[in-house]
C-alpha cells in the first residue's frame, strides 16, 4: 500500500482541521525544497505556526509536524524552526494526537495512519503502532489529557498546550 499523500486527499479539509489550532498551511510547489523539513523532501516543514507541504508529503507527517507544534510548550513555540524537539513522553503525545486527528480527514482515519505510519518506519515496543496505541498509550493519553490537549472521552480539546 502507497503512504497517502497532500495530493490524495482534499488538502481543504487539513486546512480547516489545523486552523482551529491557528496552523497556517503553506503548499509548496512539486520539486521545490520544503522550508522547515527536519527529515527533507518530502516530508513537512514547520516554521513557528506555518506548516509547509508539498503535493507528495505524506499526510502522517503534516499531521506529525503539527501535532509537535500544538504539543511543545508556548517557549519553544515562539522559536519553532525546523527542529521541533522534545522529550519522550511529547513525542508519544504528538503521535497519539497525530491519530486522533486522522479521523478528520476523509479517506484517512486509525486504520489508514497506522498502515502508513508502520510502512513509513516508526517503531514501538509492540511492533506496530496499532498495538501501540490500543495496549501501551496510557502514558501518551495522559500526557495529552493533563495537557488539556485531548478529553477524558478522547476527543481533541482543539486547544494548544500553555
Amino acid at each position: 500500500m502507497t503512504i497517502l499523500t497532500c495530493s490524495d486527499i482534499e488538502f481543504s479539509q487539513l486546512q480547516q482541521l489545523l486552523a482551529k489550532y491557528d496552523l497556517v498551511i503553506h503548499r509548496v510547489d512539486d520539486h521545490q525544497k520544503i522550508p522547515g523539513s527536519w527529515f527533507g523532501e518530502p516530508e513537512a516543514g514547520i516554521i513557528l505556526n506555518n506548516l509547509y507541504v508539498r503535493n507528495d508529503t505524506p499526510v502522517h507527517s503534516a499531521l506529525h509536524e503539527s501535532c509537535h507544534y500544538i504539543c511543545m510548550d508556548a517557549e519553544r513555540r515562539e522559536k519553532l524552526h525546523t527542529n521541533a524537539g522534545g522529550d519522550y513522553d511529547e513525542e508519544n503525545g504528538v503521535l497519539y494526537l497525530s491519530i486522533l486527528l486522522s479521523d478528520f480527514i476523509n479517506g484517512f482515519g486509525h486504520k489508514r495512519m497506522f498502515s502508513d505510519m508502520d510502512e513509513w518506519g516508526y517503531t514501538f515496543r509492540l511492533g506496530s503502532s496499532k498495538a501501540w496505541f490500543e495496549e501501551d498509550a496510557e502514558d501518551a493519553f495522559d500526557w495529552l489529557s493533563n495537557n488539556k490537549l485531548i478529553t477524558t472521552d478522547n476527543i481533541p480539546s482543539w486547544d494548544i498546550r500553555k
